[in-house]
Formats: structure tokens, C-alpha cells, sequence
């Protein structure tokens, strides 16, 4: 489901100091299993690292990731980041229109748009009618926010597009992904309890209440599509329109439905 307004910036995790947060989000998102002991089977879940994923020349927010292996470590990290990224912009590219918000003055920013800092919206993006983006996001290169989309504590590559009625939340976002329109992550599970990234019969514990979706660079969702919390899409996969996800999708596959994922050729 997804978490409802008005929480703000920096409500799945509270942290205290862009360090303390660093260690603390490792630390949450250790691999740990059942009985509390280091899972020693993290080999399994690469294709769910940040270096499988994505590829970071794609963003502005190179630095986020830096020290990390699983990008949903880089959730808690998102809004102290954006308030030392955004007061190092040259100038000359970038504006800061309002306290912790910057927009780079190539990108386009529809009137009917709202903007909630901590935000930085990069160059040549477009956040057209109606966008709402409540706190805690990056807007990549070229990037498309469209109408009605929210956004909430994410990080869009460059050219990625969420153009109509998207939901993303508690999300990374590779290089060109693409949802489809009225497809949404949702973020928080129904009974409230802390999101489990789930492969086949390996699982990783990631200390986080709110986990929307991780995909990789040129993923694309069809129309009307749930990414249920802690789903993870490998590079170049597609997804079904209407589909319900959930889990670790390889890279390079068509998702029809869970009992239909096949390769592409």
C-alpha cells in the first residue's frame, strides 16, 4: 500500500547526522537470517547490488551510493544528501527557487507543479502539470515527471520517465526505466512489518518500513502495474501491463505473470 500524505521527508527511517545515517543504514541492512546470525549466502543476491543495477555515470547522484552494495541502503541517506549536493550547483546552471530546493534553469517546471524540499531537479528534466513531488527526490538529466505523478524519497537517473499517474515512492529508478501509466511502487506492506527482499528462497532483511521498488537501468512497467515493497528488476526486463510484483525479477526477462518469467532472446 502506499503511505499516506502528509508524512515528509525522512519518515521511513529516523537517523540522527548524514554519518550516523550511513553507518545505520548498513548497519539495518545487513544480510541476517532468522535466527539473527550473518547470512552467509549474499552471494546469491548480486544481481539485487547496486553495481548489477545501475550504472552510476547516469546520475548526478554518483556519490549517494559510494561505500554501499545494495542500493535500498541509500533510502535513509537521500534527503542529507540532496542538502550538500544542491549547495556545491554552479550557479550559473542551477537556481534554488526555496529553501532546499534546486532547478537547474535548462530544466522545465510546469506553473500547476509542486516542489517539496530537499529536491534538485537536473538539467533538461520536465516536471509537468500537476506533479507532485512531496520531498527527498532527484530528478535525473532529461528526466519526465508527468501529470499527477508523486514522487516521495527517490532517485531518478537521467532520462528515466514516470510521465502519467505514476506513484513512486521510497524507489530508485536506473538510467531510461520507464512506468507505464498508472503503474505505482508501493511502499509499505499491509501489516506494517519491515520489508524483506525475497529471491526464490534466499531472503535479505533490510531493516526498512518503507521500501517501494529498485529498477535497473532500462527496465520497463507496464500500464496500471503494482511493484509490491522490496521488488527489484533487473536491467532491461519488461513487465507485463496490470501486473502484481514482487521479489527479485532477472535482468533481461519478460515478466507475464510469477508463474511466467521468461528470458529474452
Amino acid at each position: 500500500m502506499m503511505d499516506g500524505f502528509p508524512h515528509m521527508a525522512g519518515d521511513s527511517v529516523i537517523f540522527i547526522g548524514y554519518r550516523g545515517r550511513e553507518r545505520r543504514a548498513q548497519q539495518a541492512c545487513s544480510t541476517v537470517n532468522h535466527t539473527g546470525k550473518k547470512d552467509k549466502r549474499m552471494g546469491k543476491m548480486e544481481q539485487t547490488t547496486i553495481a548489477a543495477l545501475y550504472t552510476l555515470e547516469e546520475t548526478i547522484a554518483k556519490e549517494l551510493f559510494d561505500g554501499l552494495t545494495y542500493p535500498w541502503e541509500a533510502l535513509p541517506l537521500i534527503s542529507d544528501f540532496i542538502v550538500r549536493l544542491g549547495q556545491s550547483l554552479p550557479e550559473d546552471r542551477y537556481e534554488q527557487v526555496k529553501e532546499h530546493v534546486w532547478i537547474a534553469k535548462s530544466a522545465k517546471v510546469f506553473p500547476s507543479a509542486y516542489i517539496n524540499g530537499p529536491a534538485i531537479i537536473d538539467e533538461e528534466a520536465e516536471v509537468r502539470q500537476c506533479a507532485f513531488i512531496r520531498g527527498n527526490a532527484i530528478v535525473g538529466k532529461k528526466a519526465v515527471v508527468g501529470n499527477s505523478t508523486e514522487l516521495k524519497n527517490v532517485v531518478l537517473f537521467n532520462n528515466v520517465q514516470v510521465p502519467h499517474y505514476n506513484y513512486v515512492g521510497d524507489s530508485i529508478l536506473g538510467y531510461k526505466a520507464h512506468m507505464g501509466a498508472g503503474s505505482i511502487t508501493s511502499n509499505v506492506k499491509s501489516d506494517k512489518t519491515l520489508v524483506v527482499v525475497k529471491d526464490g528462497k534466499e531472503q535479505m532483511e533490510t531493516g526498512l518500513k518503507k521500501f517501494g521498488a529498485m529498477l535497473g537501468d532500462n527496465v520497463e512497467v507496464g500500464c496500471n502495474s503494482v511493484l509490491n515493497p522490496g521488488s527489484v528488476i533487473g536491467k532491461e526486463t519488461n513487465i507485463y501491463p496490470t501486473s502484481c510484483v514482487r521479489g527479485v525479477i532477472p535482468a533481461r526477462s519478460i515478466y507475464k505473470n510469477a508463474e511466467n518469467i521468461v528470458a529474452k532472446q
